[in-house]
């Protein structure tokens, strides 16, 4: 199966939580930068609630109470794939799925498909 170009990169996430700043926020940003597109942030406590919710619920790990981050991928043909989230068992849990997403095969390839290194 042929990769497809992201559009943008989307995390749900909190600012109190440590898993999501700097944990996961950070790396998201730095993909989003490889991939020279935009990084869109959902806080969970503001008023992108509702549109964090609307994500997770149709694309990722619904439930009431939710676990963050969510990190999810759009694609130009408008597919959002969920790539990411965050580890009850703990930050570096969390810390060590990020480094695999970024060292992953997926990861890799889409970044040659847009001229990154």
């Amino acid at each position: 199966m042929m990769p497809k170009r992201v559009k943008a990169i989307h995390l749900v996430y909190a600012k109190w939580c440590p898993h999501c700043v700097p944990t996961v926020i950070e790396p998201a940003r730095a993909m989003a930068m490889e991939l020279n597109v935009p990084c869109r942030l959902y806080d969970i406590d503001t008023e992108d609630e509702k549109l964090a919710d609307e994500l997770v619920r149709k694309y990722g790990d619904w439930s009431e109470d939710y676990v963050i981050p969510q990190l999810f991928f759009e694609f130009e043909d408008g597919e959002i794939a969920h790539v990411l989230t965050g580890k009850r068992e703990g930050v570096e849990y969390t810390k060590r799925s990020v480094m695999e997403l970024m060292r992953s095969d997926f990861y890799n390839s889409l970044k040659r498909l847009h001229g990154s290194r």
